[in-house]
C-alpha cells in the first residue's frame, strides 16, 4: 500500500513514519512518498526516517519528490500536512493580528482566517488533482485550519477526504485517566467543530462518569483543561471544552499574554526548526537525535502563553507525545483492512448536528470501516455552544467564498463576523495588513 505525504519535509513527518514501523500486518503501508516544495527540507526529513528505519525489518520504502502529480499518481492514501507560507507566514499572521489587539493564533480568530485564505486555494488544487490522478485514494487532512480545509476539499472529493486532529483524543485520554478508566474502553461524547468542541460525557460500561469528575474540584484541577479553565467554569458549563476554547473564554488574558511574550509561537517554531534544518545540512549530524530533542522542546512549550495566563504550570509528561499520527494510522487501518473502529474525526455533517447543513464539516465520533467514516448521531448542543458553533461556521463559509471569488469585501466580512474580532474597522485593517505581507493573498481584489 502506498502512502503519499504532502508537506513531506515538515517537522512532524517522522512521527507518522515511526507509527508505521511497528505495523507488519497484511495491507500495511509498504511505500511512503514524501512531497514538498523545498528539496532541502525533504532531504533532512528523509535522513531522519532512514535512521528510524535502521534495523527495522520490512520498513516502508521512502522516496522523495518535488513533483506533486508524480507524488499523487498511484497513491492509496494521501496525508495532507502542508503549511502554505511556511512558519514565516504563521509568524506574520500572529504579528499583524496582535498589532490590532486581536488574537493571531493559526487556527483561531484573525490568524486562522488569514491562514485559511492562504491555504484554501492550494488545498482545492490538491483535491482536484487527487480526483484526477488518484480517484480511489483516501485523503487524510491534517492541514490547518483542519475543519475549514477539509470542507473545502470535500467539495471536490466528497466523503473521501477526512480531517483529523489530536486535540480531542488527548482530551478524552486525560479525562479517562483522571477517572481511572481505560481510554480504549471509554466512549467519548464529543461534538463541535475543529478546535471548537466539548466533551459532554465519558461512558464506561454504559455509565457516564463525567458527572463524577465535574462534582469533584480536586479531580477537576488535576489535569490540563482543569488548570486552564478552572474547576468553577467547567462545572458551570457542565462539560469539558477543547483546550482551544481557552482563546474564546479567556480571550483578553490570552491576547495580553501573547503581546507580552518574547516571541509569538510561530516565530519561536520558525527559529527553532530553522536551527534543525540548518544542522541537517551537515552530513555528520545525528539526524534522529537532533530531531527528537527539537521535538521535545516544541511539545513542552505548546500553548505556553495560555498556561501562563491561567497559571496552569508546565505540561505533564504524558501530554508531550503528540498523537495525531496514531489517529491517522488507526484511520488508515480501519479503511484499508475494514478493521472497524470509532474515532473523533472531521467529516461532513449529514444531519448529525441539526443546526448545520448536511455539507458542513463537523468534529464528532465516527464509526470507521472500509467505506469510510460515518458520523454518530449526537444530542443537540446547549444554546451557548450552538451560538458559537454557528457563528464560527458562518465565518468559515465566508472564508471559502472569499477564496473562491477573490473578493476582498467578502474577506473583510469573514474577519468582521468572527467573535474574536471586535470591529469592522479592525477587519479592514487586518485585510490591509495581511495582503501587504502575504504574496499568497494577492488574489483578493
Amino acid at each position: 500500500m502506498r502512502l503519499t505525504i504532502l508537506g513531506g519535509g515538515g517537522f512532524r513527518v517522522p512521527l507518522v513514519y515511526g507509527a508505521l514501523l511497528g505495523d507488519r500486518a497484511e495491507g500495511r503501508v509498504t511505500r511512503v512518498v514524501l512531497h514538498d516544495l523545498d528539496a532541502g527540507r525533504l532531504s533532512a526529513v528523509a535522513r531522519v526516517l532512514a535512521e528510524q528505519a535502521a534495523g527495522e525489518p520490512d520498513a516502508p520504502e521512502v522516496t522523495v519528490t518535488t513533483d506533486l502529480d508524480e507524488a499523487l499518481r498511484g497513491a492509496d492514501f494521501v496525508f495532507s500536512a502542508i503549511r502554505v507560507g511556511g512558519l514565516e507566514g504563521r509568524a506574520a499572521d500572529e504579528r499583524v493580528a496582535l498589532a490590532q489587539g486581536v488574537l493571531g493564533q493559526e487556527t483561531v480568530g484573525a490568524g486562522g482566517i488569514a491562514y485559511g485564505l492562504r491555504t484554501v486555494p492550494v488545498a482545492v488544487d490538491i483535491a482536484r488533482r487527487v480526483a484526477r490522478l488518484a480517484p480511489d485514494a483516501w485523503v487524510i487532512n491534517f492541514t490547518n485550519p483542519a475543519g475549514l480545509v477539509t470542507e473545502a476539499m470535500s467539495r471536490h472529493l466528497g466523503d473521501r477526504v477526512i480531517g483529523i486532529c489530536d486535540s480531542p483524543v488527548g482530551l478524552g485520554r486525560r479525562i479517562a485517566k483522571v477517572l481511572g478508566a481505560n481510554p480504549r474502553e471509554a466512549w467519548i461524547d464529543y461534538v463541535g467543530l475543529n478546535h471548537l468542541g466539548w466533551v459532554r460525557g465519558l461512558r464506561v460500561a454504559g455509565r457516564d462518569e463525567l458527572p463524577r469528575l465535574l462534582a469533584d474540584p480536586e479531580l477537576l484541577g488535576s489535569f490540563e483543561e482543569g488548570r486552564l479553565f478552572g474547576p468553577q467554569w467547567l462545572r458551570s458549563l457542565g462539560a469539558v471544552p477543547n483546550e482551544y476554547l481557552h482563546y474564546y473564554y479567556f480571550n483578553r488574558e490570552t491576547v495580553r499574554a501573547y503581546q507580552r511574550a518574547e516571541k509569538t509561537r510561530g516565530a519561536f517554531l520558525r527559529d527553532q526548526q530553522a536551527g534543525f534544518y540548518e544542522e541537517m545540512k551537515h552530513p555528520e549530524a545525528a539526524a534522529l537525535a537532533s530531531w527528537d530533542s527539537t521535538r521535545a522542546e516544541r511539545e513542552a512549550t505548546y500553548m505556553a502563553e495560555n498556561r501562563d495566563a491561567a497559571g496552569a504550570g508546565e505540561r505533564e509528561e504524558d501530554d508531550l507525545s503528540g498523537g495525531y499520527e496514531k489517529v491517522a494510522l488507526a484511520l488508515m487501518r480501519a479503511i484499508a483492512r475494514d478493521e472497524r473502529t470509532t474515532l473523533i474525526l472531521n467529516v461532513r455533517n449529514r444531519g448529525t448536528l441539526s443546526v448545520l447543513d448536511a455539507e458542513a464539516v463537523i468534529e464528532v465520533p465516527c464509526l470507521v470501516d472500509a467505506n469510510g467514516a460515518h458520523p454518530v448521531a449526537v444530542d443537540p448542543l446547549p444554546g451557548h455552544a450552538t451560538g458559537l458553533v454557528c457563528a464560527v461556521k458562518a465565518v468559515e463559509r465566508e472564508v471559502l467564498s472569499a477564496a473562491e471569488s477573490g473578493s476582498r469585501t467578502t474577506a473583510v466580512k469573514a474577519f468582521a463576523l468572527h467573535p474574536l474580532v471586535d470591529s469592522v474597522n479592525v477587519a479592514h485593517a487586518l485585510v490591509d495588513g495581511y495582503t501587504s505581507v502575504h504574496p499568497g493573498l494577492a488574489y483578493l481584489a
